[in-house]
C-alpha cells in the first residue's frame, strides 16, 4: 500500500482539496480518492503533487507492505 501525507500537507499550506486539484490538474474527487487510499496516483502525478507542495516525493508518499 502507498500511504500519503497529502491531507497533512494541505493543512500546513492552508489548501483545500480543490486548491490541490487545481495545482496538479486533476479533479477534487481524485484528490479525495488518493487521500482515502482508494486510488494510487501514477508516478507522474505523485511527482506533480510533491512539486506542488515544494517537497520531495518521499515526503508525501511512503510504501508500506500489507500484512
Amino acid at each position: 500500500m502507498i500511504e500519503n501525507k497529502i491531507k497533512v500537507l494541505r493543512a500546513q499550506n492552508d489548501w483545500t482539496q480543490a486548491d490541490l486539484a487545481d495545482q496538479v490538474g486533476i479533479s477534487r474527487q481524485a484528490v479525495i480518492s488518493i487521500e482515502k487510499y482508494k486510488y494510487t496516483p501514477s508516478l507522474e502525478l505523485a511527482f506533480k503533487i510533491a512539486k506542488a507542495f515544494g517537497v520531495s516525493i518521499d515526503q508525501v508518499f511512503h510504501y508500506k507492505e500489507e500484512e
